[in-house]
């Protein structure tokens, strides 16, 4: 039977399970540490020696990691990044990093350069690629010893030839550059896309460092089994390919959580609400993965259209203060230390944990320390506790029909009360681990999100070539194909272009090829 270990590193705990096919062994939550590795490895050594599992029995470790999302909000470790558009003579007017914060901007250089080339939606150049004038972008790149380069090309999903071009002389020219196409990680629109490739450049150095950390921290207590990252659509990538592409994994804790939360309630259309230690997320489920952000999604100030899940976050977790005239919930919170600071841990500080335990809904730490407490201020937290989280799954529901409400997360002790516009509230075994349990769980997925031109082929022809290509896509990353479902296809006529075009979105998913044959 399949051994795997899921491990979701958040701003407050580090969780852990193993998991023998479908069933949780062992769990914990421990306290996130300054260097993170150490945690994880805490983690780790718990669930095998609780569980008397030998490290050779393990088949697959799976880890989600805010790392890379918390370097670009708080503007850290992130490497000067060269940003080459082909778009010229078209795009002039809206230069790369056009509408970056200028913090952010400042960090990475703003080193962009503009040059010739890009398609048409239907494939037709829009000026052919000067191979000079890339090679002298490369060259002044070079001069400023930067080795972090984005190539986004106008249409480049349609036709990624000339980014691969570009790419291949930058290479030429810079050996040890890191290359990022946009056509790799984006989707159409161009400003969006070539965003999120420049993000992803800059932190290509700090994923390698992190995986070289992760393995480590596998590595030695002795476990040899492959390592996986989950992303942000609910399956997996190799370490080796988070280090090509880190922005896959921004908002990978919520999906982690929503997955987790599908798979233990065994509901597939619901809403999910995750309480951590510092914010809440809802997202909606459809399928049994989260809804997908329809819009450009901001990150760190930044906007990106690569694939997203639709969540809403607000400032209500377990280690949230609470403030008590006037009355006021977070969004300030003692985070990860929450068991020196809480006052039922023997500190000082007033958290929501603590009127949670004071009003009877948890046991938790030392109740004698919170028996004292107002009544009234217990009783008034507790109704805008409930307030803050039924207006957040209001605002994510798309119509005003009840549905499920999944709860989920450490935090989520503090939802005692059936929540408004629900047909049912559900808080499964192991709710407290659901995002471990949902990097465990992940799948193996590809994507194609392309525009077609149907006046040289029927639209039933340009959806099964979307769907072969997202299979392919799966398979290559490591789905076994036996087991390749087809979850999500979008079909989107484009209105006043040329030649009957549509723009076809096709989501693959299957099971881990290890997960298949163990």
């Amino acid at each position: 039977m399949s051994l795997r270990i899921g491990i979701d590193v958040g701003g407050t705990n580090t969780d852990a399970v193993l998991m023998a096919g479908l069933t949780v062994v062992s769990k914990v939550k421990t306290p996130t540490t300054a260097d993170v590795t150490s945690g994880i490895t805490t983690a780790l050594r718990y669930v095998l020696e609780s569980s008397g599992t030998a490290t050779g029995d393990i088949s697959g470790v799976m880890i989600g990691t805010t790392h890379f999302t918390n370097a670009v909000v708080e503007r850290r470790r992130l490497e000067p990044t060269a940003a080459i558009r082909l778009g010229l003579p078209a795009t002039l007017a809206l230069p790369p990093m056009v509408d970056w914060p200028d913090d952010l901007a400042e960090t990475l250089g703003r080193h962009t350069y503009l040059c010739h080339g890009g398609h048409e939606f239907d494939g037709r150049e829009i000026a052919p690629l000067d191979a000079e004038e890339i090679r002298a972008a490369a060259e002044n790149i070079a001069s400023k010893e930067i080795t972090a380069v984005s190539v986004s090309s106008v249409f480049s999903p349609v036709n990624t030839g000339m980014e691969e071009r570009a790419a291949k002389i930058v290479r030429e020219i810079i050996p040890e550059a890191r290359v990022t196409l946009s056509s790799d990680i984006g989707r159409v629109g161009l400003l969006e896309r070539e965003n999120a490739a420049i993000l992803n450049a800059c932190l290509r150095p700090l994923a390698r460092e992190t995986m070289a950390a992760f393995r480590k921290s596998i590595a030695d207590l002795g476990i040899t089994a492959p390592l996986y990252i989950t992303q942000n659509d609910g399956t997996l990538m190799s370490a080796e390919f988070a280090e090509q592409y880190p922005v896959l994994t921004f908002a990978s804790g919520p999906t982690n959580s929503m997955r987790g939360a599908a798979f233990l309630s065994g509901l597939k259309d619901a809403m999910v609400v995750d309480v951590g230690g510092t914010t809440s997320d809802v997202g909606a489920l459809t399928h049994g993965f989260p809804r997908e952000a329809s819009v450009a999604v901001d990150i760190g100030g930044v906007r990106t259209n690569f694939r997203m899940p639709d969540v809403y976050s607000f400032g209500l977790g377990g280690g949230s203060l609470v403030q008590a005239d006037p009355l006021r919930i977070g969004p300030r919170s003692v985070g990860y230390r929450i068991t020196e600071e809480a006052r039922v841990f023997g500190g000082e500080t007033l958290t929501t944990t603590d009127i949670a335990v004071a009003a009877g809904v948890a046991e938790i730490g030392d109740a004698s320390r919170v028996q004292n407490l107002d009544t009234a201020l217990v009783e008034a937290t507790m109704d805008r506790i409930q307030e803050m989280t039924e207006a957040a799954v209001d605002r994510m529901k798309t119509s005003a029909e009840p549905i499920p409400v999944i709860v989920v997360g450490g935090g989520s002790i503090l939802i005692a009360r059936p929540v408004a516009g629900a047909s049912e509230m559900v808080k499964p075994e192991h709710f407290e681990a659901a995002n471990a349990v949902g990097a465990a769980i992940a799948q193996i997925s590809g994507e194609v999100d392309r525009v077609y031109a149907l006046a040289s082929m029927t639209r039933d022809d340009a959806v099964a070539d979307a769907k072969a290509e997202a299979t392919a896509k799966a398979v290559a990353a490591g789905a076994a194909a036996e087991t390749i479902q087809i979850v999500d296809v979008e079909d989107v006529p484009l209105a006043y272009l040329p030649g009957n075009a549509t723009r076809i979105r096709v989501k693959a998913v299957g099971d881990l090829q290890l997960a298949a044959g163990a």
